[in-house]
């Protein structure tokens, strides 16, 4: 390294000390220091390096955003459709202009490849902001009729007030999208409290929405812990509603304190997502399939591609397949065009990541990848791509969520019994089935238990299309306008048509018929 493609992509890094000189809480339209008595370094995990340090969000900080949330709410809720439309299309707007700016701050704090910044996270986060803007005056119910005969009905779609979200480190700018949107596309207000690891494009989503016009207080972020902040925000009565996206574990926690103040709940929670392929599958289309389903975002996706189902015919020749495309994967810098896998979030995940893969050596075989690189790349959190065979069904590279660049193959023989492997894990997130045959993809898609199944791909989401699971990987959807369902409350109203003052019914109650 030293060349000019190291200082070409030195030159992207982004300045974050400047912008957030103000601090890493923003309330009520304004950024500020959080009022904890714990900082909180942002560290570049490709260099180990802190690149920014912050005052981390106490309980009046989420009281101060929860306050806010609830001035700004009466005049949110009120606005037509249409204004908030508006908005939100100025929203999207302010977030075309700033696009290289998330993807730079998104690759820094996070390690993504520059390549997958632009143009994945952050198109992405635009297209959903557009989407929820036209979706903000389709908030659709039951026709109005007289269901009685003497009663017309109708329904009413209402904001549920304001709603606290927990985002996760994997996709900071995305997942402050998929909470804030919906939400105040709806009419709701929200607190966002994104990960500590990385905190600075849920903050530069939350200004890019005050300087489109959204009043503020619509859109506040509190920068902390979960134990601290999180906590707070999940039980605090002034909150109507908890959306929550990271581990099974932390969402039973998140659903204990919710349910103590009885509050609607949204979880998208951890994955293990099967990759069931058919000995009739295109054998290149499935491999290549595998290896960028698995190492998306360093494998740090709740959907991505774990657990490779084969059928005996083609299982040999897709493990060599998949282990000749991992050799050709580019380790390297975030910031340079040409790097395909950049580093885990932080040295502690590497670990945690690297621990599993040892383990597996005691029962399984390592074909390619179990280690981090040395060289320059020695002081990131880096691990090359690594594919796992001959692990039992029940093992833990089987069943537990590494959430890191790790793909374990496992042979099947009978449609039936991929199927059954498949289904054989707690979780219930997403799924792929690879095969010409569109009546055994079509079973796959039926008995695969999961919240998204995709045919002969792997990953692709789209904002029209609801994002959620089953079973341990949660409930609730993202994305779509079926997520009105999670941040909205039906109402019913019902009016009488007829005038009597006397109604037939109230004998039931009191007094004899009418004659």
């Amino acid at each position: 390294m030293g060349g000019p493609a190291e200082e070409s992509a030195m030159d992207q890094r982004f300045d974050v000390t400047e912008r957030f000189a103000d601090g890493a809480q923003y309330i009520a339209g304004r950024l500020g220091e959080g009022g904890s008595e714990g900082t909180h370094a942002v560290v570049d995990p490709a260099t180990g390096e802190q690149v920014f340090s912050y005052r981390l969000a106490g309980a009046a900080d989420v009281d101060a955003a929860v306050a806010a949330a609830e001035a700004a709410f009466p005049e949110w809720a009120g606005a037509t459709p249409g204004e908030r439309s508006d908005a939100m299309h100025r929203f999207a707007a302010a977030l075309t202009e700033r696009a290289d700016d998330l993807a730079r701050a998104e690759s820094l704090q996070c390690g993504k490849p520059i390549k997958l910044s632009t143009e994945f996270d952050v198109p992405g986060s635009i297209d959903n902001t557009a989407f929820f803007a036209g979706a903000a005056r389709q908030l659709e119910g039951k026709a109005a009729a007289e269901y009685s005969g003497d009663h017309t009905s109708y329904i009413r779609r209402e904001p549920m007030g304001v709603v606290g979200s927990i985002a996760p480190w994997n996709y900071p700018l995305q997942m402050a999208a998929w909470k804030v949107l919906p939400a105040i596309a709806a009419g709701n207000t929200i607190v966002l409290k994104p990960a500590e690891l990385t905190p600075l494009t849920s903050l530069m989503f939350a200004q890019a929405a005050t300087d489109a016009g959204l009043p503020d207080g619509v859109v506040n972020v509190v920068s902390g812990t979960g134990p601290e902040a999180g906590e707070r925000l999940v039980s605090h009565p002034g909150v109507a509603m908890t959306s929550f996206t990271g581990s099974t574990a932390v969402g039973r926690r998140v659903a204990e304190l919710a349910t103590a103040t009885v509050k609607r709940i949204h979880l998208e929670l951890g994955g293990k997502a099967p990759f069931v392929v058919f000995d009739d599958a295109d054998l290149e289309a499935a491999a290549h399939g595998a290896v960028a389903g698995a190492l998306i975002n360093t494998g740090q996706d709740c959907t991505a591609a774990t657990r490779a189902y084969v059928q005996r015919p083609l299982y040999d020749a897709f493990v060599s397949a998949v282990a000749d495309l991992m050799a050709t994967v580019r380790l390297g810098d975030p910031f340079d065009p040409h790097t395909d896998l950049g580093p885990l979030i932080s040295h502690a995940q590497r670990d945690r990541v690297a621990g599993f893969v040892e383990r597996a050596r005691g029962y399984a075989t390592v074909v390619t990848g179990g280690e981090a690189p040395g060289g320059d790349l020695a002081k990131g959190a880096y691990y090359r791509p690594t594919l796992i065979t001959g692990a039992p069904q029940d093992s833990e590279v089987v069943q537990s969520e590494i959430f890191g660049p790790v793909l374990v193959v496992l042979p099947f023989d009978g449609d039936d019994e991929g199927i059954a492997l498949a289904n054989d894990t707690p979780y219930g997130l997403a799924a792929s089935a690879w095969s010409r045959d569109v009546y055994r993809t079509g079973r796959a898609s039926r008995e695969i238990r999961a919240g998204c199944v995709w045919i002969n791909d792997h990953i692709p989401i789209i904002s029209e299309m609801p994002h959620g699971g089953v079973r341990a990987s949660g409930f609730g959807k993202d994305m779509s306008a079926y997520s009105f369902e999670e941040y909205t409350q039906v109402k019913h109203v019902m009016s009488d048509n007829t005038a009597v003052v006397r109604k037939d019914w109230h004998r039931t109650v009191f007094g004899d018929r009418q004659t």
